[in-house]
């Protein structure tokens, strides 16, 4: 686990450190790996270079709002931003480096003890839900929102919607996988317990330490217990979608969508698939179907409608 792969030693004004934190490192990544190779790629497809990387841009920004909106809303956490302005002494700093402190120096980054608990607590901050660089991104808001405003500008601007979509498709896979090993370096979205030999074990001060310890699973500081590495068998399965779109849908393509329909499918079924074993707090339906499972069945749905829709009239836009 790093959740901050470097740290540049000196502070922004109203924005504190500067760092480079692992997953949205490894975000920044994907988004400039797919950037260029649909620019790439634009020419052989008969696109011009310079209208899809503007489209690219505007992907960015609105797959940032789209997942930053749906974690806010959806994944458990909107009280938690809420305290952070009010009262953050009812927020757990959930990558403290010790469970109990008696100063803020014992506790990590910006962490404040709060000496009447002795407890550790993020800083007061009232901008926090805004601050995506800090993490809280949940891929399906993300992508629907890119989904729509992409389609919506390639037909606009005459590009062949489902023709963008499908140079896309393959690199929203690749990028998703390089994005899952950054929530691993960054110790989130994380398994159930297991003694499988590949489990992971996250050091005292991650989250899953955190969630361990108030589940009064652990002391407070034990050594956290394996878990399933559930962001690397998400890594493992987008890296699979990629190589799939790639060289199995691609090369067989019959109509314009069809390689961004299967990547709907693809990831659909291999995203509720792998949300059997996740363990982290991300929002729950009835008790055990999580907010990505429903997200994951009109999503499937849509990849299928687009198939038998498309496959009967050529892919036309």
């Amino acid at each position: 686990m790093r959740p901050i792969l470097f740290d540049l030693g000196f502070d922004i004004p109203l924005l504190g450190p500067l760092n480079l934190p692992a997953y949205f490192t490894m975000l920044t990544v994907s988004f400039a790996v797919g950037m260029w190779m649909t620019w790439r790629g634009a020419p052989r497809v008969g696109m011009d270079r310079e209208r899809v990387l503007d489209l690219d841009l505007w992907i960015v920004v609105w797959a940032i709002v789209g997942a930053r909106a749906l974690h806010v809303i959806a994944d458990g956490h909107l009280q938690d931003y809420i305290n952070l302005c009010l009262d953050p002494t009812k927020v757990a700093a959930t990558e403290a480096k010790v469970a109990v402190c008696r100063s803020s120096a014992e506790c990590g980054w910006d962490y404040v003890c709060n000496l009447a608990t002795h407890t550790c607590h993020p800083p007061r901050d009232c901008f926090a839900a805004v601050e995506v660089w800090r993490g809280g991104l949940a891929y399906y808001g993300g992508f629907i929102f890119a989904s729509v405003f992409g389609l919506y500008y390639s037909r606009k601007h005459k590009l062949g919607m489902w023709k963008m979509a499908d140079l896309a498709a393959p690199w929203i896979a690749f990028g998703l996988a390089l994005t899952r090993l950054g929530c691993f370096l960054n110790g989130c979205c994380y398994g159930k317990q297991t003694n499988l030999p590949w489990a992971a074990r996250f050091p005292i001060g991650s989250v899953v330490h955190e969630a361990q310890w108030r589940a009064h699973l652990i002391a407070a500081n034990a050594q956290a217990l394996p878990v399933h590495p559930a962001q690397i068998y998400l890594s493992a399965l987008n890296l699979l979608t990629f190589f799939l779109l790639v060289y199995r849908i691609s090369p067989r393509k019959r109509f314009d969508g069809q390689v961004f329909a299967w990547l709907l499918i693809y990831k659909s079924i291999f995203r509720s698939f792998v949300e059997i074993w996740r363990d982290d707090d991300r929002g729950v339906l009835f008790g055990w179907l999580s907010t990505s499972q429903m997200l994951s069945v009109p999503l499937a749905a849509a990849g299928i409608l687009i198939l038998i829709k498309l496959g009967r009239r050529g892919g036309a836009p």
